[in-house]
């Protein structure tokens, strides 16, 4: 029969390109738990089970071989007083009669032999093969050995006897035969007695183990159904306590995520209403300057109206990248694209961007030089958003003629790196330090513009890389007894 498959696969080679086969195994889909386990507790059982046949029928032959031995060496004691000597001349006297009752059995062959010292056959079957050279044969101790005879597999007992000891006569070797038909019939009986249960029990015990499998895997399935029953929208976790031991970890580390996705869909609930709510108000000021816009005739009232429209249209633009950037940060859960770069250099360019802002208040904006590199690992346009909402609050709550300085340096602590950007604004009360950080809430009293996210986004930047943020007092260098705001944000070294 000629195989045609060769010559099908190379017509296919030809017709369609490499890229088109895939040899990866085909996904046989998720395994099942109860067959896994059904498989490691049953596959044992089905391997052990012909090694206890074996050994069983080791065992059996041990015992069966027992009292056909002992009535061997019976047999072999019983002609060996019978054998005699006389005038030097070796004989056996064996009956006719106690021929007949040695040989008579309906199941097996018994061989009997007596052998002088010369080798010469004395009495029985010359068929008996003799002892082994290796073979420790001692003067009135039976041994046993496994020979054949004529095909036949047969056991054999063998002693040796000394006539006369005083005249230090040679051994005369005495051996018994037999074929081994009853102890098979015996041993076979014994492995029926074992195995036979064996087979009723097998299935009871396959019947118990899967019984058990399933009763042991309900609390799983109730789980299970509990969970698909769950609705959409409920994050509420798992209770713990109503689950086996072995499979708490799951369900904690299943509420573990539970508790992330509430703070996720909290997050962005609180964001849209958050959203909501600032946009509503610049975009309704937007709608009443151009609704005047609109009755305007003056040119110069028009162009008032305009101005105002586009001062609108700026801080409604600002507000809606911080919050653009507020819910990027919170759902990074890891920084991508993260590279090593220079911390110094980041901020100084950060600082030459809001030179022009400063100079309209006339605020003097420097940047300390710094006289190494500051490396850290971590995204560039996140660590620019961070100067920028800093660098922001600090010329917006300055006042005209004041001072904003940026800095980076090493920590006295190993392996972290400061950013401080320091003001001489009217500075954060100590017990408002902590709530300035929360998004939207700004300190009460200031006339200031703002949408309160600034700071709550360079928190989450510091966060996401690894620091911190912490509000500090900046101590005025001419005044001492006026105090400032100095942001210092930690952050970790980066290292390859």
């Amino acid at each position: 029969m000629v195989d045609v498959q060769p010559a099908l696969d190379a017509e296919l080679q030809k017709l369609l390109p490499p890229e088109s086969y895939d040899l990866r195994p085909i996904n046989k889909g998720p395994r099942s738990l109860f067959g896994e386990i059904l498989d490691w507790m049953l596959a044992p059982l089905l391997l052990l089970w012909p090694m206890s046949i074996a050994v069983t029928y080791l065992v059996a032959q041990s015992i069966a071989n027992a009292p056909f031995d002992r009535g061997l060496e019976n047999s072999v004691l019983a002609i060996s007083q019978q054998i005699s000597e006389t005038n030097g001349h070796i004989s056996l006297t064996l009956p006719m009669s106690a021929r007949q009752i040695l040989r008579a059995d309906d199941n097996d062959t018994i061989y009997f032999q007596v052998v002088g010292q010369h080798g010469q056959l004395i009495a029985g079957d010359k068929d008996v093969p003799l002892p082994h050279d290796g073979d420790a044969l001692q003067v009135g101790v039976v041994t046993y050995r496994d020979s054949r005879i004529a095909g036949n597999e047969v056991r054999v007992a063998a002693t040796q006897i000394i006539l006369s000891p005083s005249k230090n006569s040679p051994p005369i070797l005495v051996q018994v035969a037999e074929t081994l038909e009853k102890r098979s019939q015996l041993a076979n009986e014994i492995i029926k007695g074992v195995i036979l249960p064996q087979f009723i029990i097998l299935p009871i015990v396959v019947v118990l183990v899967w019984f058990g499998l399933t009763r042991g895997l309900a609390p799983l399935n109730a789980l299970q159904n509990r969970i698909r029953n769950r609705r959409v929208d409920d994050t509420s976790p798992i209770e713990e306590r109503a689950a086996p031991q072995e499979i708490m970890p799951l369900i904690s580390s299943f509420n573990d995520v539970l508790y992330q996705l509430e703070d996720s869909v909290q997050s962005q609930k609180r964001f849209i209403a958050d959203a909501a709510h600032q946009l509503k108000t610049p975009l309704a000021g937007l709608r009443m300057q151009a609704e005047l816009a609109q009755r305007e005739s003056s040119p110069d009232e028009l162009q008032r109206s305009l101005e105002q429209i586009a001062d609108s249209s700026t801080r409604a633009t600002r507000l809606v990248q911080q919050l653009l950037s507020l819910a990027r940060m919170e759902n990074a859960s890891n920084l991508s694209e993260k590279i090593l770069f220079d911390l110094s250099q980041a901020a100084e360019d950060a600082t030459k961007n809001w030179l022009s802002a400063a100079w309209e208040k006339n605020i003097d904006l420097g940047f300390v030089p710094p006289t190494q590199a500051h490396k850290i690992y971590g995204n560039p346009v996140m660590i620019k958003e961070l100067f920028n909402n800093l660098l922001d609050n600090a010329i917006k709550y300055t006042p005209a003629n004041g001072s904003v300085t940026v800095d980076v340096r090493h920590s006295n602590r190993p392996g972290l790196l400061i950013v401080e950007v320091k003001d001489t604004g009217p500075g954060i009360p100590p017990e408002e330090r902590q709530r300035v950080l929360e998004r939207f809430y700004r300190v009460l009293g200031s006339d200031i513009e703002g949408s309160g996210l600034g700071l709550a986004i360079v928190k989450e930047i510091a966060t996401q890389h690894g620091g911190k943020l912490e509000i500090l007092e900046n101590v005025y260098q001419e005044n001492p007894l006026k105090y400032g705001t100095c942001m210092r944000v930690y952050l970790p070294v980066g290292r390859p």
